[in-house]
């Protein structure tokens, strides 16, 4: 059948198809970079949560043209995981 290509040929050695256009993504870097935040916290990691709170807040430190409406939200979630990340190194003062 003519013009019809087999899509496994379309797979690089490393096994991933090349995207057409710009890539997609569902997620803003920094949403992710939160959730690796999360994801360290639970596993008890607190030296990769806190360098990932460092680049998160470099991220959202840093002036952005144009503005970032989402910022304020941001900056309280950032706000919110320095909190987490101090009360699990903390625990004896959680209860005072």
């Amino acid at each position: 059948m003519a013009g019809l290509t087999n899509p496994e040929d379309d797979i690089d050695d490393a096994g991933h198809r090349p995207q057409s256009g710009a890539p997609r993504y569902s997620r803003r870097l920094s949403d992710k970079i939160l959730l690796a935040f999360h994801h360290a916290c639970d596993q008890g990691d607190y030296e990769i949560a806190e360098q990932l709170l460092r680049i998160l807040e470099s991220m959202l430190t840093r002036r952005t043209v144009p503005p970032d409406a989402n910022r304020r939200k941001s900056i309280e979630s950032l706000v919110a995981a320095h909190e987490r990340l101090w009360h699990l190194r903390h625990p004896e003062e959680n209860f005072n």
